[in-house]
């Protein structure tokens, strides 16, 4: 069985119908369909050798569209049912009108193909208009040539599972799709996490004490200058190294490179070393922090980082930055707050390092808050669970 789509069946992620899917072959017909064609084309020979003299045109040219339907059945599936179902209609009604015997196809048996690839390959209205004419044909059939209560029922069954066999296959057809679609669209918000918290984490960084240098060049301050050099270098050096990394895990066909490094709690207390003479950055960790799955760790320490390059960016006069980190037996608490003043902007605006944050911390079943303090400055606050705390 394939797993429930994210979506409802028929739609995409965005609510829009999906009219076509992929798996739809787009070649007029394939080599399935040439060999149906031929074993209807042999069916044929034996029918009209063996049919009745009055009968063997007759047969002969509602045979080659029948040869005719199967080949067009991917592309016009509706009509080549409307011919067969309604052919094999009009001609043992013509039988019954004249007097003669039926004529009898042992070809015939390809209609259960055309009704399963209307059923595969259309939905709605064709569908519809397809099963009428079905009924109506198969109704006029038994009527002027009745086989018996036995062999009708036979006869509708082996319809309708044909017709049961199409839909399902379309339906596990469009769910594998929307399976695939939501794969992707699931992989290319984890890249935009990944991108955002590391090589954008650090090109702004390079940014900000770019910014800094220059203004203190002017000043002809060469230490301070020399210290925002030293931090650009840094953060370069960083940027490469993870961007080299993940280029490495995209190329990886066995997937078994992460896109970035894994970072631990102990990583968190190396963030102090990005304080500055102007704004200090303190890490506290408390509690019981061991035996935190891979995963937890690594969205406490990007939470952390965001929340931390954040500060940098947008809190004016902002002389610290607060890391705690509190473990207990059910859950991890992460707090991570400043002193100073919010830009309005900032504060009217999350851009995508809030919504990043939280897809992190949700995933992992976690809560995340921000907003500004009772007094100053600005808090990010978020809760995870332990998973060995549920069990």
């Amino acid at each position: 069985m394939w797993p429930e789509p994210a979506w409802p069946i028929g739609q995409g992620p965005d609510g829009s119908r999906i009219v076509t899917v992929a798996f739809v072959s787009k070649a007029a017909y394939t080599w399935r369909d040439g060999v149906l064609a031929v074993l209807v084309l042999i069916a044929l020979v034996f029918d009209v050798a063996f049919q009745n003299a009055a009968w063997r045109p007759v047969a002969a040219v509602f045979g080659l569209g029948l040869v005719l339907a199967v080949l067009v059945r991917r592309i016009h599936p509706l009509s080549a049912v409307v011919f067969a179902f309604g052919g094999f209609a009009i001609l043992d009604v013509a039988a019954y009108v004249t007097g003669t015997e039926p004529m009898t196809l042992h070809s015939g048996w390809v209609v259960l193909v055309l009704v399963y690839s209307l059923l595969r390959r259309r939905a709605g209205r064709d569908v519809i208009v397809g099963l009428a004419v079905v009924a109506l044909a198969m109704t006029a059939i038994v009527g002027v040539d009745f086989p018996g209560i036995a062999e009708t029922i036979a006869g509708i069954a082996i319809v309708l599972l044909a017709a049961a066999l199409g839909a399902s296959v379309r339906y596990r057809g469009i769910a594998r799709e929307q399976l695939i679609t939501q794969a992707k669209l699931q992989e290319r918000e984890r890249l935009a996490r990944e991108l955002h918290d590391t090589v954008a984490h650090h090109v702004s960084a390079i940014a900000i004490q770019a910014q800094a240098g220059l203004f203190l060049a002017r000043l002809e301050s060469l230490s301070g200058a020399t210290e925002a050099l030293e931090t650009i270098n840094r953060e370069a050096a960083r940027t490469l190294a993870e961007m080299r990394m993940m280029v490495s895990a995209l190329r990886d066909v066995r997937e078994r490179s992460p896109l970035t490094p894994r970072h631990r709690i102990a990583d968190i207390e190396r963030l102090a070393g990005d304080s500055t003479t102007t704004l200090r950055i303190g890490v506290e960790l408390r509690g019981d922090l061991t035996n935190l799955p891979p995963a937890v760790e690594g969205a406490l320490y990007r939470v952390t980082q965001e929340s931390v390059a954040n500060a940098q960016r947008h809190a004016q006069h902002a002389t610290r930055v607060s890391v705690e980190v509190t473990g207990s037996a059910t859950d991890v608490r992460l707090t991570v707050s400043d002193d100073g003043r919010r830009v309005a902007a900032a504060t009217s605006s999350h851009g995508f390092g809030l919504v990043g944050m939280t897809e992190r911390v949700t995933l992992l079943g976690g809560t995340l808050t921000a907003g500004p303090n009772a007094d100053r400055g600005w808090s990010v606050r978020a809760v995870l669970p332990r998973p060995d705390a549920a069990a």
